[in-house]
């Protein structure tokens, strides 16, 4: 009773701190709401909306279920999943954060899952895309499009020693443990797939719109926390929070002789992975390969503004929140290892010697990174595609009031 009469008082004073400094800095807070907001509608939603329409339409039609049975001999010895987390670890990859809590949620609300292999899943298929690492990471910040190959590497085997690891995680009941395999894999998996669909049951028509209507509501909830994040980040270092909670970091990284500035950043990666990756590529005094092992834990960690994302998702399902925090933890220290093991064998070796992160690379014009004129091009086009899918919303949502 007492613990729950503390966690009110706090959350009370937390809020009330945070009202009041909406009004004390009004201009941080509007530049912050600003840069959120470009960043949702420009690269977030333009980016996840075809992955979440497109995934909804597969489980409706049962297409996930018959990829789930092909891939069970090898979700299962691997992650202790079945077969549809290889569709989920896929498209976490494909389209990045939160996509991966999604589709698990959906697999759980289908009951393709259970609780605990939920918890599984959730653990190690969130992760960044390709286009974030390699266009606004790599290219956006560092302007050195090979550092994306470290980064990269890093953080998707992160992922799966994440995945091995968490395979240990928690124990079925007697009455989930999966049935032995059949044989006929593809016999059994057209099956699945014949019957799945129809249970489902729902027209094209009804199946697309439900799915345009599910997808978009969760991008607007994925918006909000992105702005909400960002005025707290801004909010909590112009009231010298971030630099408190940097004191205590310094200690840690002097033990690892890392430079002390690089706390801030750290700080900020904790709270909102593009700031706090930003800053880090932008610390003089750190080497490149210091900024890449920070860089890596903080995608890894994906930052309080994804994890809130996620836990909004998974609190609509049975699925505990807690494992997926502390596998967050894990991958971020298995991505900084991984981003130091590989940089003699793989950076330093195909790319000569150390390069300064604020250097402009002689090639980058002239070949440049397979992602720079993509994450530009979604710079451009991106708005445009947003707000043509929020206006289909629009519609499809009166079409449904309309009807009631």
């Amino acid at each position: 009773m007492f613990r729950s009469k503390l966690k009110t008082i706090f959350l009370s004073i937390s809020v009330t701190i945070l009202a009041g400094s909406l009004i004390f800095y009004p201009q941080e807070s509007l530049d912050a709401s600003i840069r959120g907001l470009n960043m949702w509608w420009e690269i977030v939603f333009p980016s996840l909306l075809p992955f979440f329409i497109v995934s909804e339409m597969l489980i409706g039609f049962g297409v996930v279920k018959f990829i789930g049975v092909l891939l069970e001999p090898l979700m299962r010895p691997l992650f202790k999943v079945p077969g549809v987390g290889g569709f989920v670890w896929a498209m976490g990859m494909a389209s990045g954060f939160p996509a991966g809590a999604k589709f698990t949620a959906r697999l759980r609300e289908e009951g393709q899952l259970t609780r605990i292999e939920a918890e599984r899943l959730v653990s190690f298929t969130n992760s960044s895309n390709p286009l974030f690492i390699f266009g606004a990471v790599s290219v956006g910040f560092f302007y050195n499009p090979h550092l994306g190959v470290i980064l990269a590497l890093s953080h998707y085997l992160g992922n799966i020693c994440v995945g091995l690891i968490m395979r240990f995680y928690g124990k079925e009941s007697p009455d989930e443990i999966p049935p032995k395999r059949k044989k006929f894999k593809i016999r059994s998996a057209l099956s699945a797939l014949h019957q799945t669909r129809l249970k489902d049951n729902r027209p094209i028509g009804k199946l697309l719109g439900d799915a345009v209507n599910s997808s978009i509501q969760t991008l607007l909830m994925v918006g909000g926390f992105i702005i909400l994040f960002s005025v707290i980040n801004k909010i909590l270092y112009h009231l010298h929070i971030t630099a408190t909670l940097a004191k205590s970091i310094e200690v840690l990284l002097s033990a690892l002789s890392f430079p002390e500035m690089l706390s801030i950043p750290f700080i900020s990666g904790l709270f909102e992975i593009t700031l706090g990756s930003q800053l880090t590529s932008q610390n003089p005094d750190a080497t490149l390969l210091q900024k890449a092992m920070i860089t890596s834990f903080i995608l890894a960690f994906s930052g309080f503004s994804v994890q809130a994302q996620v836990a909004s998702i998974l609190a609509q399902t049975d699925i505990r929140f807690k494992p997926f925090f502390m596998a967050r933890i894990l991958q971020g220290i298995f991505a900084s290892l991984f981003a130091l093991i590989l940089w003699k064998p793989v950076y330093l070796r195909f790319n000569g010697n150390e390069q300064p992160s604020n250097a402009l690379p002689v090639s980058f014009f002239e070949n440049g990174s397979w992602a720079d004129p993509l994450f530009h091009k979604m710079i451009v086009i991106g708005p445009i595609i947003t707000i043509i899918s929020l206006i289909v919303y629009v519609l499809i949502l009166f079409s449904r009031l309309k009807k009631q």
